[in-house]
């Protein structure tokens, strides 16, 4: 009995823990999401247009049904109010993803920041102090944000 009450808590013999992939997956997938949210609500003018963009990044980037992208969000939503700050999240994304997939999602940050057409002084806080929590250089923030604008202006 203490034995599996161990290998749970520690992982098994081979340094794995029982967490299955589809479970690290979905911790991965729920980091991106309240990030995301969070971006959409720092101005606390969360729109139509940023949550069905916030649906499509998702249903893209991680290639999941309609269906699976509406129980993230449920559950990014739920872990986005309980949370008191964005460092669990940030840290998720900064142990599982590359430097090139953080770049992504803070890319992504800057397309729902600029949305709207305007950037509130939040909305600029947040992306930097993202950009610092994502140990990313100042540079690769300004290039993300310069990515973002041109992204909008091709759809726009």
């Amino acid at each position: 009995m203490f034995a599996v009450i161990k290998n749970i808590i520690v992982g098994n013999k081979n340094g794995k823990s029982r967490e299955s992939q589809e479970d690290r997956e979905r911790k991965k997938h729920v980091a991106a999401g309240v990030v995301l949210l969070e971006a959409a609500h720092i101005d606390n003018e969360c729109s139509v247009e940023e949550m069905e963009h916030i649906v499509a990044t998702l249903k893209d980037k991680f290639d999941l049904p309609e269906s699976s992208v509406a129980d993230l969000l449920e559950i990014a939503h739920a872990d986005r109010e309980q949370s008191v700050d964005l460092w669990q999240f940030t840290n998720h994304i900064n142990k599982h993803f590359s430097t090139d997939e953080k770049l992504a999602v803070l890319e992504d940050v800057w397309r729902i920041i600029l949305l709207d057409g305007k950037l509130d002084k939040h909305e600029n806080h947040y992306a930097h102090k993202l950009a610092n929590l994502f140990h990313l250089s100042h540079g690769q923030m300004i290039e993300a944000k310069l990515m973002a604008r041109e992204q909008l202006a091709q759809l726009g």
